[in-house]
């Protein structure tokens, strides 16, 4: 395998991008796909197997049921860094090691419906407290402690909607390799 495939299997729809300007259609269109994220993973998911939950999505990849694992844990991660933007003075957010969560036993082992059942509830959340957000409150921010970046809920909004899209696009493209229906 090849550095460029890997790179592919890493990143099937490219690494995040923000836009210059954060028009009221790219929210909508983002908050959109945040909102239909659950359905859109179940969709994709429900029918498969165990053994099929348990293949990487690439070589010393998660398995597909690590992928929706993470996706709930770095959702409700999202969820409380906006709520903690909306209600403090630009504040250090609390980082976590998505590896380490990873690995631990209910990511390993756990059933998916669960987790896609808290998808959705989380999900129309995000969307709720998105399409609420005025122009100052999208402006708000907060400090990610790894490298004291600052992050404006409007970019959040975009990276979140490219963050599920991106592991959607893994199992897709995982599933599609392996001719799962």
């Amino acid at each position: 395998m090849t550095e460029l495939d890997l790179e592919k299997l890493k990143y099937p729809i490219g690494k995040f991008t923000a836009p210059n300007n954060y028009s009221a259609a790219y929210l909508s269109e983002k908050i959109s796909e945040i909102e239909t994220f659950p359905a859109r993973l179940e969709k994709e998911v429900i029918h498969l197997t165990d053994d099929q939950l348990d293949t990487p999505y690439r070589p010393e990849g998660w398995t597909v049921r690590q992928v929706i694992h993470h996706c709930a844990e770095s959702h409700m991660n999202c969820y409380i860094r906006i709520k903690w933007a909306l209600t403090e003075n630009n504040p250090v957010i609390k980082a976590y090691d998505e590896v380490l969560w990873s690995e631990l036993n209910d990511n390993l082992s756990m059933p998916i419906k669960p987790t896609l059942d808290l998808l959705k509830g989380l999900h129309f959340r995000l969307a709720y407290i998105m399409k609420s957000l005025s122009e100052s409150d999208l402006e708000k921010t907060f400090v990610h402690p790894s490298d004291n970046s600052e992050n404006k809920i409007k970019k959040i909004i975009g990276s979140y909607a490219w963050h599920g899209n991106h592991h959607l696009a893994h199992i897709t493209s995982l599933k599609n390799y392996k001719n799962w229906e």
